[in-house]
């Protein structure tokens, strides 16, 4: 042990450590700073930044041994606070730079550092910096984190005032369609928002530590669990396994589809015959220490008898391939397309027919926050589990009959969430520390590895895609044809949605009558499939809008021409048969043309043999809502004081939920004329918030903000008097009135039939994409030197949060295009081995364009915008190579040596 005393935050503290431990542990469990954040504890992601004796270093592996005594440290807490705030951290509520916000104090620490150095930085010296010192954002794109940056450096150097840099509402006090920053911004940017770790700090000392004991193969037979000699361990409390689980120990799938072929059971909480999957969880070792139950953990003896291991789609449906699950058979779902006319005489007939074969990986999420919860049983039998999940009340139902508890005597809160992108559209550890819970009768915590977090976690499922399409010789699209195999793991829970989304944006965006399609969705044991941005459309959309660029030069035109003759015009309707909610495509590419041009020409004139650039577009279509009929659910209140409440369950995880739901809520109650600091947000918490549905497929800013809209609207209707005025609290009571409202509205949309036709969404967001990308002709290297999108999603509740789900999306894309897989798990397995896109891999030249059609089915207009961004900015990345260079990649990600491979070949 050693002790050192440490000044931190201008503040004298005597500290007592081992010296192998982190700096990054003493400040958050020490002294409780836990604006220092943890995510990959391998100093690759910058959250753990702190400056120590003037030079800025990654706390999470900065050994105590190597702290000299006396040492001066800053973390977010020493350079602001809520009441006041630094420069910087008003810069990065200004311009949108706190989104999740995990990454947020690291970032703004490295600023503070970086200031102190460069006083007055180009926007180049910010990304070098950034660069340097490994700060990674996987919600931003990066390009508000500079722009908050250069802000900040004028306010310090006296160029600009701070009250110039806040937001100011409007004199007519309207917020909706400005940048009122979020309501979580203040606490996000002073390190005071408590996420899932922070909150396992604070929990109380009888809480026990968790460690999993997991699968280390991907296929086999359980023949024996041995716990006897982890539950000698010091300080372990209990060994969890199957046996101790009073419930089915299965999560449900909740499976709709009557033509799955399984019974959506197949996912256990803790293996019992079978491992399905690298990391399985096996059993649960509960301990006073996570360092003991750890050490635990590795005494707990599996017995296991290997088994084949079919790790894509084509290996598990080879024909001497065993079932993964007996009694399924790995290929479980098939779901056809079929549009207009039979297909094959009008192929048969073509002018030009195009037609190839394209692969989209299995993308990882990449949260800088790992995955956390935490669970404690009640004195009358309840449980209450938090985690990140962003479908509370559907997880309690997955996961309730599992647990073996009564769904109305378990509750499911949400945590401030650092990004999820989708993976916690399924329950991860939500039925592990539930189960663990109910077991110890202790309150029981749990923090993944990042290891853990990608290894453990559900990914995008990859698609096998071969297109065809048929065109006359003036480039007009007659019919399509394609088929589609998606590798969804080891569960089937959602798997059937995912390959229905094939049917349904297969050619998106296009006028095409006649479709012909097959897709089916595969078992395999590599990582499970769950939802990730864009769910389906990136997958199935790069096939069809790579195709288009290979059709266009079969037919001799140009890409954009050949789009833009075939895009949705008035009479068209979109692959399911439905008449789209919006014609605003044409107009798109109007604004777009002449960018389009200047890029072709400046591309060219800069192409040398050794860098060869060029320009790639793409257009990309995704629908706002579950399918079918969605609904949701809210609740407001007028209270005493005459302010407003509102009760929701629209998850955040990033994206803006906060100010969803006060945009959309202050936009409705203007009449009022109440103002955004009289409107307060209780959300997330299935005890006490409505069922608002899952915070996924774009569909919470149109379903959950129309509820919020009608809910608003019945209080109103309650306080509005005979003259026009409103009512006040007291006069409600006096007169009886109530003073809360439920909020209900269900999506005008009809499911698709088996053959992919209906309307399933009654709003949709339409965009067109231009990469701009140069390629390095002696490495293969390629790099994305400029992005434009032109988006339509409708009139825009708040500029800031749109933005900045633009331009993240956007970055996302890129490495979906480049750079991005988990395929090797051992090489996969951390940020860098798998493509995480630092700040030199994304362009500072972003340029955004909105084109807001106002939706009918929107509230005040309003479509999503989450999806979007990601249906097909890859595809334009990819076009844009060959484009450069004359190499087609089919097989995402386009990484050097398969380019290499292509210029060689040429």
């Amino acid at each position: 042990m050693i002790n050192k005393t440490l000044i931190v935050n201008g503040i004298k503290r005597t500290v007592i450590a081992n010296k192998d431990d982190m700096l990054s542990s003493i400040l958050r469990n020490g002294l409780h700073l836990t604006g220092v954040k943890v995510g990959c504890s391998e100093g690759q992601c910058g959250a753990c930044s702190v400056i120590l004796n003037d030079k800025l270093v990654r706390s999470c592996i900065t050994k105590m041994k190597r702290v000299p005594d006396e040492s001066t440290i800053t973390t977010v807490e020493g350079i602001g606070t809520p009441e006041k705030l630094h420069p910087i951290q008003a810069a990065w509520m200004a311009h949108g730079g706190a989104q999740c916000g995990f990454c947020t104090p690291g970032f703004i620490v490295s600023t503070k550092a970086l200031l102190e150095t460069i006083p007055n930085p180009t926007r180049e010296d910010v990304r070098e910096w950034f660069q340097k010192y490994k700060n990674a954002c996987r919600c931003t794109g990066y390009k508000q984190l500079v722009d908050s940056v250069m802000a900040a450096a004028k306010v310090i150097n006296g160029e600009m005032s701070m009250d110039e840099l806040m937001f100011k509402i409007p004199e007519d006090g309207r917020i909706w369609g400005t940048k009122y920053p979020r309501p979580s911004a203040v606490a996000k940017v002073t390190g005071t928002c408590d996420f899932g770790a922070d909150l396992g700090i604070k929990m109380p000392e009888e809480t026990l530590r968790l460690a999993l004991v997991q699968a280390e193969i991907s296929h086999a037979n359980i023949r024996g669990i041995d716990v006897s000699e982890a539950e000698a361990m010091p300080g372990v409390y209990k060994v969890v396994t199957h046996r101790d689980v009073p419930g089915k120990n299965r999560i449900s799938g909740l499976i709709t589809f009557p033509s799955n072929k399984g019974d959506g059971w197949d996912r256990p909480i803790l293996c019992d015959e079978k491992v399905f999957q690298f990391g399985d969880a096996i059993a649960i070792v509960c301990a006073d220490t996570e360092k003991n139950a750890k050490a635990a953990a590795a005494k707990v003896k599996v017995d296991l008898e290997p088994l084949p291991e079919y790790m894509s789609a084509p290996a598990a449906m080879a024909e001497d391939a065993i079932e993964i699950h007996p009694g399924t058979p790995n290929v479980y779902y098939i779901q056809n397309l079929k549009k207009g006319e039979e297909t094959a005489p009008i192929f048969d007939g073509a002018d030009v027919i195009a037609e190839d074969d394209f692969y989209v990986s299995r993308q990882p999420h990449m949260p800088i926050e790992p995955d956390v919860g935490f669970a404690y049983p009640g004195e009358d039998g309840t449980l209450t589990i938090h985690s990140k999940s962003i479908g509370i009340h559907l997880h309690l139902a997955m996961i309730a009959p599992g647990i073996g508890i009564e769904p109305e005597k378990l509750t499911l809160v949400q945590n401030p969430a650092g990004g999820t992108f989708g993976y916690k559209f399924s329950p991860t550890m939500e039925a592990l520390v539930g189960v663990a819970a109910l077991a110890t009768g202790k309150p029981v915590f749990l923090n993944y590895s990042w290891f853990q977090q990608q290894t453990y976690t559900g990914k995008r499922s990859p698609f096998f895609t071969n297109v065809r399409m048929a065109a006359s010789k003036d480039g007009e699209i007659k019919a399509m044809e394609a088929d589609w195999t998606v590798d969804h793991g080891p569960y089937s829970e959602f798997g059937d949605l995912l390959t229905l989304r094939g049917a349904q944006f297969i050619g998106a965006g296009y006028d095409i009558p006649n479709i012909r399609g097959q897709g089916r969705t595969v078992c395999t044991n590599h990582a499970w499939g769950s939802a990730f941005r864009g769910y389906g459309a990136p997958e199935i959309e790069f096939s069809s809008e790579c195709l288009m660029d290979i059709l266009a030069e079969k037919l001799g035109m140009d890409p954009f021409d050949l789009r833009y003759k075939n895009v949705y015009r008035k009479g068209a309707t979109t692959p399911t048969g439905q008449t789209p909610d919006a014609w605003s495509l044409p107009g798109m590419l109007d604004l777009l043309k002449p960018k389009y041009e200047a890029a072709r020409k400046a591309t060219a004139d800069k192409s040398t043999d050794a860098e060869k650039c060029g320009v790639g577009i793409s257009i990309g279509v995704y629908g706002c809502g579950l399918d079918g009929p969605d609904s949701s659910e809210v609740r407001v209140q007028l209270n005493e004081d005459n302010t407003i409440t509102l009760f929701n369950s629209w998850e955040d995880h990033g994206q803006g939920a906060d100010m969803g739901s006060l945009g959309t809520a202050h936009e409705a109650l203007r009449p009022m004329g109440i103002t955004p600091d009289q409107i307060k947000l209780v959300m997330n918490n299935t005890a006490i918030t409505p069922n608002s549905g899952p915070a996924g497929g774009s569909r919470s800013q149109v379903v959950t903000g129309q509820a919020v809209k009608a809910a608003c609207e019945l209080l109103m209707g309650g306080m509005r008097k005979k003259d026009g005025t409103f009512r006040t609290y007291e006069e409600m009571k006096a007169e009886n009135i109530p003073v809360e409202y439920d909020g209900k509205w269900t999506a005008p949309a009809r499911v698709c039939d088996e053959n992919g036709q209906g309307s399933p969404f009654a709003v949709y967001m339409y965009g067109v994409f231009m990469a701009e990308t140069c390629v390095d002709t002696a490495t293969g290297k390629a790099k994305v030197t400029k992005m434009t999108a032109v988006a339509d999603v409708g009139k825009i509740n708040n500029r800031l949060v749109v933005d900045g789900q633009m331009y993240g999306g956007l970055a996302q894309g890129i490495g979906l295009a480049l750079t991005e897989d988990y395929e090797d798990i051992k090489k996969h397995s951390n940020m860098r081995g798998a493509g995480f896109p630092y700040i030199n891999d994304i362009p500072d030249d972003m340029e955004l364009h909105y084109v807001e059609t106002p939706r009918e089915h929107g509230p005040f207009g309003a479509a999503g915008v989450g999806e979007l961004p990601l249906t097909a900015p890859h595809a334009a990345v990819i076009n844009s190579i060959y484009n450069a260079c004359g190499v087609r990649v089919k097989a995402l990600p386009a990484t050097p040596d398969k380019v290499l491979a292509g210029l060689k070949a040429l």
